[in-house]
């Protein structure tokens, strides 16, 4: 299946083969045989796939290249770059989900007249599926009656198509791709085909994307309810209209309108919904704000995770658009017409949840636009999520829950709530099950009957005249009062009373005195990558997305000596899953940390930036293992360095050869080591519990100082 004019880097031989790039880096070196560069520049260049296919089996560092792995080489080095190679795929994988017999028909034809059978093809498919933006005034806006909404002057701002059939030239250079593709497919299934090329285009471009994460995308989708009509008018790869999806009614009855303004992600995401669902699609690239794709929508829901702290979001020339019914944002506030548009879409009684930084909610620029929204009641609800809920990990991000009013409410109250308690320890995320159960209760009970009786430190309604003071600040920790401290003076008893039982845990663990010894012989060594491929031990690497449901080990768990917190992204890969006894060693950040997996960690999927070592028992002893790459010389010899990271390169971490006796006399004190570290961990986070509470309970009069 492979293009002769396919390219690949350095980084994708290193994968195709299973090295690291410092063993690409030796081949050219050593073999003169080794395929010259056909592209690229000096420091990156590029190759052709098809010479190092050939080269790696002729030396037998290949047996054969898994279908998917040609698959990604073929959208990474498309001659039209990598995003129109995965546009192209993914309509291919639309028209085999939709139409397979379509494609049958098609594909034992000669590439000539293929690629106008299927540009045929998919102009008829697109059109039906993704089908452009409805004319503003067009019963498919959602306009009640067809007319045009009141106080709209003008049409908007014309958005450009989500994705159009491919011109013929374009498909003729992505004949081979698309045949691979169906290939793929077959094997695995369209939507899981997608997931799969889709996810290995976001690892490759991290920064170019924020995601939003699938659990709070879930909760703010249950906080919006079912809806007929939703809208996410900042779309970003499409986890709010999935997770939103699962809720509505069946299709076709559903529409879901997104837009986006960068063109390549709007494309991409409208053919991952439309594989994903059934409902119809309404898709447009295009500056929201600038030009609004659906000006004559009224959904019954609209959920947005939009950019945060934009300058040039459209102040100037935006200055009399009729969606800012709340007042004319500043220019500091480019979130606050976030949520004016969101609100300008939405049918009488559609719900708006947006999740926005925790300024927006106390900013001065902004508290006009927020009175006018409690006082005509749009405003319902104001939720601090914990710290690392989202990207920024760094700020406890606020979600709005807003509803258009139909009739404004006599005595409006705002529904506060800070969930801010579910933090998970170090960088391992909320606790997603305890903060959504939590939130949604707190929700659902307020927006029944208009008021909350407060839940101490959790959630609280107040009326919204309380609220319309200079500031009109609606941070939920300002007017939520904590709970009593550390759980009240039995509980501050309770911890100092653990505080000191591990401190002398902590005394009798403490390592004896090192006695001095004797110059020892040198040891001959060896590195993890010669008992790799001797068979001592099975080296494998963190998956970035699989089918399992598990919980997965980050390398912040690893770091911090935590339990599993993270999540996989789902995608077709099979996750590497931990046993007892194996040795996980985190990549990234220059620590010399290890950790040997023990009974409660073992069935847990492995993160990113990590590598397990399994050691055979009847060669390696785990904790002589673990210990001895935890030396920091051994770390150092064995980092590279970048300009804002330092990688570790595991293969080259050294050991000394010892029989498994010696071994386990050494195993047995890193393991005595590794247990004092996880004490005085435990002593830490209690002590730092106690002084808190007990700083609370002396300023909030809990505790008394006598």
């Amino acid at each position: 299946m492979q293009d002769n004019a396919t390219e690949v880097t350095a980084a994708g031989i290193a994968r195709l083969a299973g090295v690291g790039r410092a063993a690409v880096s030796n081949w050219r070196r050593r073999h003169t045989d080794f395929p010259r560069p056909v592209g690229g520049t000096e420091a990156s260049p590029s190759f052709a796939l098809a010479e190092v296919e050939d080269w790696l089996r002729e030396h037998g560092k290949l047996a054969e290249v898994p279908l998917r792995e040609q698959v990604w080489q073929q959208i990474a080095g498309h001659p039209d770059g990598p995003v129109t190679a995965l546009v192209h795929a993914g309509c291919l994988l639309l028209l085999l989900h939709d139409r397979p017999a379509r494609w049958l028909r098609i594909s034992d034809t000669p590439d000539d007249r293929l690629a106008g059978a299927l540009g045929e093809a998919l102009e008829d498919l697109l059109a039906a599926r993704l089908g452009g933006p409805p004319a503003a005034g067009t019963p498919d806006g959602g306009i009640p009656d067809g007319g045009i909404p009141e106080g709209r002057h003008g049409p908007a701002a014309p958005a450009v198509p989500a994705v159009s059939a491919p011109a013929l030239e374009a498909l003729r250079v992505s004949l081979p791709l698309l045949r691979g593709t169906a290939e793929l497919a077959a094997e695995q299934g369209t939507r899981q085909t997608f997931e799969f090329l889709f996810g290995r285009h976001l690892d490759a471009n991290p920064r170019q994307y924020h995601l939003t994460p699938a659990d709070l995308a879930a909760l703010m989708a249950d906080l919006a309810g079912p809806a007929r009509t939703l809208l996410d008018p900042a779309c970003g790869t499409g986890a709010l209209p999935r997770a939103a999806d699962r809720l509505g009614p069946g299709a076709p009855e559903r529409t879901l309108y997104v837009q986006d303004a960068a063109p390549d992600l709007t494309a991409l995401t409208a053919l991952r919904l439309a594989l994903h669902t059934r409902a119809t699609v309404r898709a447009a690239a295009g500056d929201t704000l600038r030009a609004d794709a659906f000006p004559g929508l009224r959904a019954d829901a609209v959920l947005c995770h939009p950019p945060f702290n934009e300058r040039n979001w459209g102040h100037d020339e935006l200055a009399y658009d009729p969606r800012w019914e709340y007042g004319f944002p500043a220019r500091t506030e480019s979130e606050l017409a976030w949520v004016q548009h969101a609100l300008a879409r939405l049918r009488d009684g559609g719900t708006a949840v947006l999740l926005m930084p925790p300024a927006a909610a106390s900013r001065r620029s902004g508290r006009r636009v927020r009175a006018d929204l409690l006082r005509r009641g749009a405003l319902r609800a104001v939720v601090a999520l914990p710290t690392g809920a989202a990207p920024p990990y760094n700020l406890p991000l606020h979600l709005w829950v807003l509803r258009r009013p139909g009739q404004p409410p006599a005595q409006p109250e705002l529904l506060l709530a800070d969930a801010g308690r579910f933090a998970g320890e170090g960088r391992g995320g909320p606790d997603w099950r305890a903060l959504r159960e939590a939130v949604l209760d707190a929700w659902r009970g307020f927006d029944r009957t208009g008021h909350l009786d407060e839940r101490p430190g959790l959630a609280r309604s107040l009326p919204v005249i309380d609220l319309l003071d200079d500031d009109v600040d609606l941070a939920p920790a300002r007017h939520l009062p904590p709970p009593a401290a550390g759980g009240g003076t039995a509980r501050l008893a309770e911890l100092r009373d653990r505080l000191g039982e591990t401190l002398r845990l902590t005394t009798g663990l403490t390592p004896a005195p090192a006695a001095p010894a004797a110059p020892a012989p040198r040891l001959p060594l060896t590195t993890v990558g010669e008992l790799a491929r001797g068979g001592a031990l099975l080296m494998r690497t963190g998956t970035s997305g699989g089918r399992a449901r598990v919980p997965v080990l980050t390398d912040h768990d690893v770091l911090a000596g935590t339990g599993p917190s993270g999540t996989l992204p789902e995608s077709d890969d099979e996750p590497v899953l931990i046993e007892a006894g194996d040795v996980v060693v985190p990549v990234l950040g220059g620590g010399s940390v290890t950790r040997v997996a023990d009974p409660a960690t073992a069935g847990a999927a492995l993160g990113r930036n990590l590598v397990l070592l399994r050691p055979d028992p009847a060669a390696l002893d785990p904790w002589f293992l673990a210990g001895f790459l935890r030396g920091t010389a051994n770390n150092r010899r064995a980092s590279s360095y970048a300009s804002t990271a330092t990688r570790l390169d595991v293969r080259r971490l050294r050991l000394p050869r010892l029989p498994l006796d010696a071994q386990r006399r050494y195993g047995e004190h890193f393991r005595a080591l590794d247990e004092f570290e996880r004490t005085l961990r435990l002593a830490g986070r209690l002590g730092e519990q106690l002084v808190r509470g007990m700083y609370d309970g002396l300023t909030d009069g809990t505790v008394l100082p006598d």
